[in-house]
């Protein structure tokens, strides 16, 4: 059987968390994971979402997941999705669920007349470097990324 890709529906909560927490623990970082089920329901599938996701299936089960949202060029002065999270469970890699996945959103920035679909990926994970290179995505080493959070970001905010 193929792969399904489908959009993700409040029922899917408890998967998408538990997709986070497996990607997390993949990429060494599941100490760092905070959010919660009803994080997910308010911010997919509240009055006003700030995230979309994708499920992806294999012989009827869940086996992945792209959870993203809309950024914007100003250089292009077109939307783009940024896609922060992409993760296909170890057992299922292979049958095609992550370029699914990525394709389902290349379509979505194609029909939407969208400027760009990126992400980023940590740097020692080579599988999908190379998985990225093998369809075209390009890195942009000219760029560092940066971030506040946590105790930066409220100083940052003041009173």
């Amino acid at each position: 059987m193929s792969v399904n890709i489908r959009v993700a529906t409040v029922a899917d909560a408890p998967l998408i968390l538990t997709f986070i927490r497996e990607l997390a623990e993949y990429e060494r970082l599941l100490h760092e994971v905070e959010a919660t089920e009803a994080d997910i329901r308010r911010d997919l599938f509240g009055e006003n979402p700030r995230s979309f996701c994708e499920i992806a299936e294999h012989n009827g089960q869940p086996v992945g997941f792209a959870l993203w949202f809309y950024n914007y060029s100003t250089f292009r002065g077109r939307a783009g999705i940024y896609l922060e999270d992409l993760f296909v469970r170890p057992e299922a890699r292979g049958v095609g669920a992550g370029k699914a996945l990525l394709a389902r959103l290349a379509r979505r920035c194609v029909d939407a007349e969208l400027g760009r679909l990126e992400w980023a990926v940590l740097n020692w994970n080579t599988p999908s470097i190379e998985f990225y290179d093998s369809l075209g995505a390009s890195a942009k080493t000219e760029w560092t990324v940066r971030r506040l959070d946590g105790e930066a970001l409220e100083r940052l905010a003041g009173p």
